[in-house]
């Protein structure tokens, strides 16, 4: 089996490390494309208007001056057109990707690409602690729990215009307390702050904050799951239509 392997955060993250030995625990045959940079919260955008910058690290890995989404179209259109990978895995990414971070999410967004290309795909998230100001991941949990896990749901089979996206709790891997299988949840948007400051020269500018308050847990939902302890295991669709809505529209607007 091929895999490939990416993330948003970045060809040096910690994260994109854990993910290589994960894969590494699956097939011998993984090829890493990952960005240059940061790519964190670019969503399913790519890169249109400027060249995209190729490096090759070594026989099986690239660093992409681009997105996520460039990083899958490479890998699959360009570097290994003559053999696409047979699983795209996309993350560990180093904070977690529930709810509605998923329209957000760079991490999401690369396994979303691979199941348009008609490749399974799986996104990785590990939840963080703000504990002592810190950024705290226990990498050790997903090292310990995903290749189990990602053996079982290759196992399973899915749909091929779906994706996986799964999340890992902010505990260690003997305190997992299973794995739950989950629809998407719904975040209080009054989290989001908007904090406003002023440079030496008088100018505005802005940064985008998250309160660091609890949603109402929805039983069922992947912030629930993951509030129990449990890895949440969510499957999204690559359609987006609501179909509930058509025939209401439709006698509507007909």
């Amino acid at each position: 089996m091929r895999i490939l392997i990416t993330n948003d955060d970045g060809i040096n993250a910690r994260g994109l490390e854990v993910l290589k030995a994960i894969a590494l625990g699956i097939s011998p045959d993984v090829w890493t494309v990952a960005p240059e940079t940061n790519q964190s919260g670019t969503s399913h955008s790519m890169t249109l208007h400027t060249p995209l910058r190729l490096r090759k690290l070594d026989d099986r890995s690239f660093a992409i001056a681009g997105t996520p989404t460039d990083c899958v179209i490479m890998a699959v259109r360009h570097i290994l057109r003559d053999q696409p990978p047979d699983l795209v895995l996309s993350g560990v990414n180093h904070g977690s990707n529930l709810a509605e971070d998923i329209t957000y999410s760079g991490t999401v967004a690369a396994a979303m690409e691979g199941a348009l290309l008609g490749i399974p795909a799986i996104a990785l998230s590990l939840m963080m602690s703000f504990e002592e100001g810190g950024r705290r991941a226990i990498w050790d949990t997903p090292l310990a729990h995903a290749p189990s896990l990602i053996k079982k749901l290759l196992d399973a089979k899915w749909d091929p215009k779906t994706l996986i996206n799964i999340n890992f709790p902010d505990a260690t891997p003997d305190a997992i307390k299973g794995v739950a299988v989950t629809a998407q949840g719904v975040r209080d948007q009054a989290m989001l702050d908007i904090d406003s400051r002023t440079d030496p020269w008088g100018t505005p500018y802005f940064w985008f904050g998250f309160e660091r308050r609890k949603s109402t847990l929805v039983p069922g939902t992947d912030l629930a799951a993951i509030a129990e302890g449990k890895i949440s295991v969510t499957p999204l669709s690559v359609d987006l239509t609501y179909r509930a809505a058509l025939d209401q529209l439709a006698h509507r607007l007909g």
